[in-house]
């Protein structure tokens, strides 16, 4: 199953965070099994370092070395949305070429569009993911997906835009959903979304 997204690792997920708590945090330690290129030990790694301690640039040069999804997802979520040089990273990553480091921004400026949305443009935003979600590549594209869907989510005015860009674009429209999943289809997650909350509100 890991295979088919991409991913080398063969151990249950919940193995290293047992194994994390244990341990407690250990930045060089970290840096360690960072440095074995292995991703079962890059996991634990990103469980058990300081994200605080990690400078700019090596911040920058982990996630250029991490290829695998996993490895990306848990390096963005884990550390260095917690990292004091995340927005500066969110920057330039947007931006950069390579389709891959390019979705790392994104996945930073969605989680923005929630928790920090007064320093983004979120007309701008729409605007980007209109031209170009339906040409990228399949990471970046996923990247942006989110992030329009969560535009649509947390923000009612941009809703109506949201919801039809997702419409025209047609991303995801038909990706396999498991049942009682929703569908990453950007529409049907934000009103799915949308009424949960009117519901639990």
């Amino acid at each position: 199953m890991n295979e088919k997204h991409g991913d080398d690792h063969g151990v249950n997920l919940g193995k290293p965070r047992v194994l994390a708590k244990r341990l407690k945090t250990q930045q060089e330690f970290a840096r360690r099994l960072w440095e074995t290129e292995d991703t079962a030990a890059r996991l634990l790694a990103m469980l058990v370092c300081r994200p605080k301690a990690f400078e700019r640039d090596e911040s920058d040069l982990m996630l250029r070395e991490a290829r695998t999804p996993k490895v990306h997802d848990w390096l963005v979520n884990y550390v260095v949305q917690k990292n004091r040089h995340s927005e500066e990273l969110r920057l330039a990553w947007s931006a950069d070429p390579d389709p891959v480091v390019a979705s790392a921004g994104w996945a930073l400026t969605t989680e923005r569009v929630t928790k920090k949305p007064e320093c983004l443009d979120l007309v701008g935003l729409l605007d980007v993911i209109e031209a170009e979600m339906r040409g990228a590549p399949d990471r970046l594209q996923w990247a942006m997906n989110h992030c329009l869907a969560q535009i649509g989510i947390e923000h009612a005015e941009h809703r109506a835009r949201a919801l039809d860009t997702g419409e025209r674009l047609e991303v995801l429209r038909d990706y396999p959903t498991s049942p009682n999943c929703t569908s990453p289809f950007a529409p049907i997650w934000i009103t799915e979304m949308v009424r949960r909350q009117q519901h639990t509100g």
